[in-house]
């Protein structure tokens, strides 16, 4: 199954490497670090991952998946990563985003009219889209899945390893991961915050 993991400048690294790690050792995979260049890619906090393939090299995934960005306005400028997803997903068994990768997808015209979920500091973006917005964790509508924020791609990985592979391998994917939630702080979404804690991170999305 070849599998695109979509890298661009300034993306958020976790929105990728979490997905990543929820899928990549199943000996079904094929990884493909795709960009519009072979090479370098700096993610938006500075981390610097390797693009192995040119979108041009990989016109037909199976797999494709789509991290966000902090810098999500600058992504959708783009035109290369949009139109080889405009190209590439009618073909693709699978086309999945975490947090604001959702709006490159609409922005290539993919989830008009269907329900999808991305950060919560953009729904009105996305909805702007003619996207029906949910409030939550992971939704899959038929072929397409899209997470929330950041951490939730591993919840969105988890949930395609189901599909793909069953629940017991999720299950013990899951288990390796020792992905068990237990965070110091009931923080991590804008209905469990507190108000200052809102007005903080709204400020520094800018």
């Amino acid at each position: 199954m070849d599998t695109a993991f979509v890298l661009y400048d300034e993306l958020t690294a976790l929105d990728l490497v979490g997905p990543y790690e929820t899928l990549a050792a199943h000996a079904s995979v094929r990884a493909h670090f795709v960009a519009d260049r072979v090479g370098p890619v700096r993610a938006d906090n500075g981390l610097t991952l390797h693009a192995d393939t040119a979108f041009d090299e990989l016109p037909r995934p199976d797999l494709i998946v789509v991290p966000g960005s902090s810098r999500w306005r600058d992504a959708l400028a783009n035109t290369a990563l949009v139109s080889w997803l405009r190209s590439a997903s009618p073909t693709a068994t699978w086309t999945t985003s975490v947090c604001t990768g959702s709006l490159l997808l609409a922005e290539a015209g993919l989830l008009t009219g269907r329900p999808a979920t991305t950060h919560w500091g953009v729904h009105d973006v996305l909805a702007a889209y003619g996207v029906e917005v949910r409030d939550e964790r992971v939704v899959r509508d038929g072929r397409l899945i899209t997470a929330a924020g950041v951490s939730a791609g591993i919840d969105m990985g988890l949930t395609l390893a189901a599909s793909l592979w069953g629940e017991e391998v999720a299950r013990v994917v899951q288990l390796m991961l020792e992905y068990d939630p237990q965070p110091p702080f009931d923080s991590g979404s804008p209905a469990r915050a507190t108000p200052e804690t809102l007005a903080a991170a709204v400020a520094l999305m800018g």
